[in-house]
């Protein structure tokens, strides 16, 4: 293939010819268990192109392939822009973002979404604008590369066969038909992406039914989204709602262990919420008949009836002692917020879980998630023995399928943390959940291995809230009602109390830092942060959570 000159990316074109046809097979990517087809080679005769696209080439059907995604196209003149960018990555030559088809004009500027092109016997209509998975980030070795790949609109973009045809190197391409010109692949991803609240286009752009159905998607719930928020800006905020569920069956998992499924039929209903499965990750706050409130991971479900697994402590102050030793089949119990809190990381190439105990409860629904995208994890559980596995017909269930490392403690099998982090392979996340040994095991590992912030997701069951007193001062409150109040914060409580006992209302859900929604933002004063819930970025701005973290002598906030 003759060199590519530098790009005019604006200018029009109305035909093209094909540089390169290239397919592949679906192969392994390096240093993982899963399998792309991102690795295309030329192909050097024609090539019969069908309704689920060219002959002898494969996809992940997780996130390509089909109807929708039947042919890729991507400009060669942007990878020359990649090289002086990422000096250090390679593969950075035509074939590498997995591309089918290889033209010299065509591009995100110029290419619209609906255009009927002709290549040969074959005729196409664009689909979508590409939207890249972690695959990109693995292939070129470069943490996040994915999303610069919108950020720039170099994405290139998918068509659907309309003709099934013949097609080969040096075919012409000829535009047949332009239905939408102002909405080139370029500007559909400014919407898509970068001005997510600009409800005008998204309107318009949910309304082009040429889209394929995973951009139809998206826009409907981008639009849906922000005409609810729209909708509740002006609402008073109202308390959290509690509903009756009943205990449908409470199932010994092991001696100290034990799973309940809750449910409430009348949020059930076809094609309603609440029939829908929870995203995994998610945990629900109960409130029990002695007025205690806790928060439990959900294992599986939806909001209409989900399987929670809770631990005796025995230290319980009437929590789990209540589920385990009170709770029966029949009894109702008042369920409220279900938050999601464990994020689905999607941006990287592996994924590593690291659980102890009833920890486990935290992650089982995103194993059940990520074998379905196919997604490249280990799960390395820590138990006290054999019988201490909880919910045995899942682990097992991994085990069979290679995905997780049992450390049973009565067996002297140790986790070492520091090994299993030092060992990871590029692109790694890890997420951790169980006893505040493990948490604090993780943290020395993932400080002295210099991981990034992104890299971890910390879960915790507990977490120590008492210290010092202080004094805080409220600059501006949710209700307006709070205003210039001073509270003060003996160390035996929370911030988060001391405001509801102060009779001021703000959110919350987890209260033990895992999730943000209790985030007040500290106007002057210092603050001890606690919780894994914000990042650098939302400390530096003020942020707290004031159901952990504390301050120091005398603070001014606002929420």
């Amino acid at each position: 293939m003759a060199p590519i000159l530098p790009p005019n990316l604006d200018a029009s074109w109305h035909n093209d010819t094909v540089l390169q046809l290239r397919t592949s097979k679906m192969k392994p990517m390096h240093n993982l268990s899963i399998s792309t087809g991102i690795y295309k080679q030329p192909r050097t005769t024609r090539v019969f192109c069908s309704s689920t696209g060219l002959e002898s080439d494969e996809h992940d059907p997780t996130f390509h392939g089909g109807v929708d995604k039947a042919v890729h196209q991507y400009y060669p003149g942007h990878y020359p822009s990649w090289r002086t960018e990422y000096p250090s990555a390679s593969n950075f030559e035509p074939g590498g973002f997995g591309e089918n088809i290889v033209s010299e004009h065509m591009n995100e500027r110029n290419v619209c979404i609906g255009d009927i092109i002709r290549i040969g016997d074959v005729l196409l209509q664009v689909s979508l604008p590409r939207q890249p998975c972690f695959k990109l980030n693995h292939r070129f070795g470069l943490k996040n590369f994915a999303s610069q790949t919108w950020k720039k609109s170099r994405t290139g973009w998918y068509y659907r066969v309309l003709e099934e045809g013949w097609i080969g190197v040096g075919d012409r391409i000829e535009l047949v038909e332009r239905r939408y010109e102002s909405w080139t692949i370029e500007r559909v991803q400014e919407y898509l992406h970068r001005d997510k609240g600009n409800l005008e286009m998204l309107i318009q752009l949910e309304q082009i039914p040429e889209f394929g159905d995973e951009c139809k998607k998206a826009f409907k719930r981008m639009v849906t989204t922000l005409r609810a928020a729209e909708a509740e800006k002006n609402k008073p905020k109202e308390p959290e709602k509690w509903e009756e569920y009943t205990l449908l069956s409470k199932t010994t998992e092991t001696p100290r262990i034990s799973s309940f499924i809750f449910s409430n039929p009348s949020k059930s209903g076809h094609g309603e919420e609440g029939d829908e499965e929870l995203d995994p990750g998610c945990f629900v706050r109960l409130k029990l008949p002695n007025g205690l409130l806790r928060s439990y991971s959900i294992v599986n479900g939806s909001r209409s009836k989900f399987t929670l697994g809770v631990a005796l402590d025995e230290h319980s102050r009437g929590g789990s002692k209540y589920l385990h030793e009170t709770l029966h089949e029949g009894d109702t119990i008042l369920v409220g917020k279900i938050t999601e809190s464990v994020p689905i990381k999607s941006q990287f190439s592996n994924h590593i879980f690291i659980a102890g105990g009833i920890g486990i409860t935290a992650f089982l629904g995103h194993m059940d998630i990520y074998d379905k995208i196919n997604f490249n994890y280990t799960l390395h559980f820590a138990v006290r023995s054999k019988e201490d596995v909880p919910f045995k017909e899942r682990i097992e269930g991994l085990r069979r399928r290679g995905r997780v490392v049992l450390y049973e403690a009565d067996k002297g099998v140790r986790m070492d943390i520091e090994g299993v982090l030092r060992e990871k392979v590029w692109g790694s996340c890890v997420y951790t959940c169980g006893p505040l040994r493990m948490i604090e095991g993780v943290e020395r590992a993932v400080e002295k291995l210099g991981m990034g912030e992104d890299e971890v997701h910390y879960e915790a069951f507990k977490v120590d809230s008492s210290g010092d007193p202080f004094v805080v001062e409220v600059v501006k409150d949710g209700e307006g009602e709070g205003e210039g109040k001073v509270i003060d914060i003996p160390g035996d409580k929370t911030l988060l109390q001391c405001i509801r006992e102060a009779g001021l209302e703000i959110d919350s859900s987890c209260e033990v830092g895992n999730c943000g929604a209790c985030r007040v933002t500290v106007k002057e004063g210092q603050v001890e942060h606690r919780g894994s819930a914000l990042s650098k970025e939302d400390k530096e701005e003020g942020g707290m959570l004031s159901c952990v973290s504390r301050g120091t002598g005398r603070i001014k906030i606002e929420w």
